[in-house]
């Protein structure tokens, strides 16, 4: 059973990828996502012909799709009395309105909190922003790799003096599809809070909020030390050996992450063949590791570099301690570990050509959630306006004014 949020409509007046990415969670859990889109071009994505160093393919729009992914689209013209009044009659069937209009942007508009509560008390009207509702820089407009990565401290806690530039995001998005797990997370919170209450409440998620909290435990550091958060030089001796990577004969590399090095260490020893270091006096016990563990990391970089990855696998399969493969994307989208959790799902475009996303990371019933494709640009336009009781010659009048696409 995945489809937990079945029977919950959203709205969404919203672009790019940090609120729209929400509700494609939400419908691949079963909610009907009505998306409104600008009535000339639709959402600025759809546009999107690169990013960073890849061109995105003309035949799947990957970016659109995962943040789309499940949807209904309608092109509006929210500028327009006409538009705004079917936006109204569209918020009174829904149970959460969602948003990432700037505020003076929603004022213009005319769809604050009051204004689309008017038509319907029981909404929950979600915003997500840059930089947050108060203070400054509300009104101003950002990005993740901007709120997320720079501002909140992400980018300086991977910084190392010898880049001499600094770092990019892992990948497009990455910001913006933490950003949309929480504001998902925040729906479905105040849906219970109304489900339990009545009280129909706001819910308000940032990209700068969200960098903050994924740095939280770095930043609770930091206050306490009074020292900004950036990582340890590249030469710095680990106190523990066996949280570390190591690197394999053929350049790739290994990640440990034992805790317990003096656990662990009789393990290693016998998984890399050299069972006698287990005994060595300098590495007996937890407390002698960690004071030796310069002489503990030399030996294992030795040892590691004397075999490949895929000798390394065989040779760790039974190791009791953690540990992983540093892996690319393309590595972990094949890894067994996400084949056998369903991690990734076979999705087509409309017009037929086959594609995979990344599923919802939150699975219910002990399934994965199957998403479908993103709509075409006002697929459901027509079927939306009839479904609010608009007769064809009335739609047609709309479509030559260009109130609706």
């Amino acid at each position: 059973m995945t489809a937990v949020m079945a029977g919950v409509r959203i709205l969404e007046v919203a672009e790019h990828t940090f609120v729209p990415a929400a509700s494609a969670v939400l419908a691949d859990w079963g909610a009907d996502v009505i998306k409104i889109e600008p009535v000339e071009s639709g959402d600025a994505m759809r546009g999107l012909a690169s990013t960073g160093v890849a061109e995105i393919p003309t035949d799947v729009h990957g970016l659109l799709e995962h943040s789309n992914r499940g949807k209904r689209s309608i092109g509006l013209n929210l500028a327009t009395p006409e538009g705004l009044e079917i936006l109204y009659q569209l918020a009174a069937t829904s149970d959460v309105f969602l948003t990432n209009k700037l505020p003076r942007i929603r004022k213009k508009l005319n769809i604050e909190p009051d204004q689309i509560r008017v038509h319907n008390p029981r909404i929950i009207y979600v915003s997500g922003t840059g930089q947050g509702e108060r203070g400054p820089d509300a009104d101003k407009g950002s990005y993740d790799h901007l709120a997320f990565w720079c501002r909140a401290g992400t980018a300086v806690g991977v910084m190392r003096p010898e880049y001499g530039h600094v770092p990019s995001p892992p990948g497009p998005g990455y910001g913006d599809s933490i950003g949309a797990m929480t504001i998902a997370g925040g729906i479905m919170g105040a849906l219970f809070h109304r489900e339990r209450t009545g009280e129909a409440t706001t819910v308000d998620v940032s990209l700068l909020g969200t960098g903050m909290w994924a740095m939280g435990p770095a930043t609770a550091l930091s206050l306490l030390l009074d020292r900004p958060w950036t990582p340890p030089p590249a030469d710095a001796v680990r106190a523990n050996p066996l949280s570390d990577t190591y690197k394999t004969k053929d350049g790739r590399w290994i990640a440990l992450t034992c805790l317990q090095a003096g656990k662990y260490w009789p393990y290693v020893c016998e998984a890399i063949d050299r069972p006698e270091l287990a005994t060595d006096p300098r590495f007996i016990d937890h407390a002698s590791l960690l004071s030796n563990s310069r002489d503990a990391a030399e030996l294992l970089r030795g040892v590691f570099s004397r075999h490949t990855l895929a000798e390394w696998r065989e040779k760790l399969a039974d190791f009791i301690g953690q540990w992983a493969v540093v892996q690319d994307n393309l590595e972990a989208a094949n890894d067994p570990q996400s084949v056998a959790n369903g991690y990734l799902q076979e999705c087509k475009t409309a017009a037929g050509v086959p594609f995979q996303l990344v599923a919802a990371p939150v699975q219910f019933g002990g399934e994965p959630a199957t998403p479908t494709r993103a709509p075409e640009f006002n697929e459901h336009g027509d079927s939306i306006l009839a479904d609010l009781g608009l007769d064809w010659d009335t739609v047609v009048d709309l479509k030559v004014r260009r109130v609706v696409a």
